[in-house]
């Protein structure tokens, strides 16, 4: 515990020093500032609440199916949703299907006192990866209901590491353990852990009720004129170096292309235009006269992209020469092959998708435009991997009823 105090206010104290010269980093330490006192006069007394965490947007995505449904069949019960960084907070701090959103105050025992004390929940919710040691202990320690959902455990972790007893411990106070899959069930099982659920990804629900809710886009209407689309999806710069070769090549000239950039800086869009030979236009530009004669269409704008997919035929999803790839569940569900870069396999979806034929990782510009015309060229192998793709995505739904009904009935067990 000691060893665990000093390397948590060390990791402090380095995001304090970083928010002098870095916005995320100054977001994160201005978002806590009075945050308690600010909580002890927003929440009124004598409220029954359920608090949900979750580390940052990706697991928040995760997390959003089963608050939405908590909220629906908990007419009564006030949501208080946290975050731990700001690229959720901040995204998300408008997020109508909550009632309270805070940052988590940092994890100190008498923070952890205090906001506990304050929200009162009749019971709480980690997403994924969230193992703050005093909030779990001050939960213990009050006899309120943890559950941990969406959750992946690997091999290499220091739960399962022979120095990582401390780690154990603290699983073991968790109440309830739903895991994706079950290769973490067997380890959980390995050190004695046996309160546990395989109910699978919650964001497979997720990304179902966004294809069910996607509205037309009439621009985007007019750009595609029935013509058969490659999406890219969260590019970076490697990622849109390989598809910027694949239109130069002008293997596919009846193809258009759309490119929605992870990150919109004004050079970045700027030097993307200026490298592709073939007519493209910017989302902002673009209206019903211009956008027709256009063959790449540049989304320089946030919010778009998981209603863009249902306008593709096959999609390119970035960040795979980066950290990881991004969400490819959100182009799967529209029934497409996807591709990305190399670095995937720490993504369950992405190597089954692989698995089943559906999903390529690409190393080069080469690879991705060998792929991408024989996909094109064979409209029957097409549309045999998109049904695939879909039906994994419709076959692995419904995590967040095994959720919700498994905590239901804990609930009631605990109540009587």
């Amino acid at each position: 515990m000691l060893l665990y105090n000093i390397g948590t206010q060390f990791y402090f104290f380095f995001i304090r020093i970083a928010s002098f010269f870095n916005q995320k980093a100054r977001f994160w330490v201005n978002g806590r500032k009075n945050l308690l006192n600010n909580i002890e006069a927003i929440l009124p007394e004598n409220e029954r609440r359920i608090w949900i965490h979750c580390a940052s947007l990706g697991e928040f995505e995760q997390g959003r199916p089963v608050i939405e449904r908590l909220k629906s069949l908990n007419q009564g019960i006030k949501i208080v949703l946290t975050f731990f960084s700001p690229s959720g907070f901040e995204v998300r701090k408008n997020f109508k299907g909550a009632d309270y959103i805070f940052y988590l105050p940092q994890d100190t025992k008498t923070n952890a006192k205090k906001f506990i004390s304050l929200i009162n929940p009749k019971y709480v919710i980690f997403v994924k990866y969230e193992f703050w040691v005093h909030y779990i202990n001050e939960l213990k320690s009050r006899e309120i209901p943890l559950y941990l959902i969406s959750a992946n455990f690997r091999k290499g972790q220091l739960f399962f590491r022979w120095y990582g007893g401390f780690y154990r411990s603290i699983l073991h106070k968790i109440t309830h353990l739903f895991v994706q899959n079950e290769n973490s069930l067997e380890l959980l099982i390995e050190i004695g852990i046996t309160n546990v659920t395989i109910s699978g990804d919650t964001r497979f629900d997720r990304v179902v009720d966004i294809a069910a809710q996607t509205k037309d886009i009439p621009l985007v209407s007019l750009f595609k004129q029935n013509k058969k689309i490659l999406i890219g999806g969260s590019t970076w710069n490697k990622d849109n170096e390989l598809i910027v070769d694949l239109i130069n090549s002008e293997s596919l000239k009846d193809t258009k292309f759309i490119i929605a950039p992870h990150e919109i800086h004004e050079k970045d869009i700027e030097e993307l235009i200026n490298s592709i030979k073939i007519k493209s236009i910017r989302y902002s530009e673009a209206n019903e006269n211009n956008i027709i004669e256009a063959m790449v269409l540049i989304i320089d704008n946030i919010g778009l992209l998981s209603s863009l997919y249902r306008y593709a035929d096959i999609a390119y999803i970035g960040g795979g020469f980066g950290k990881g790839i991004h969400n490819t569940l959100e182009a799967a569900t529209f029934g497409m092959p996807v591709l990305f870069g190399p670095n995937y396999k720490k993504f369950r979806e992405a190597i089954d998708l692989v698995k089943l034929g559906a999903a390529f990782p690409v190393n080069s510009s080469k690879e991705l435009t060998d792929i991408v015309n024989d996909l094109f060229i064979d409209q029957n192998k097409l549309n045999h991997l998109s049904e695939i793709a879909k039906n994994y995505v419709n076959n692995n739904k419904g995590a967040t009823d095994i959720i919700i009904d498994k905590i239901n009935h804990l609930q009631t067990s605990f109540n009587n």
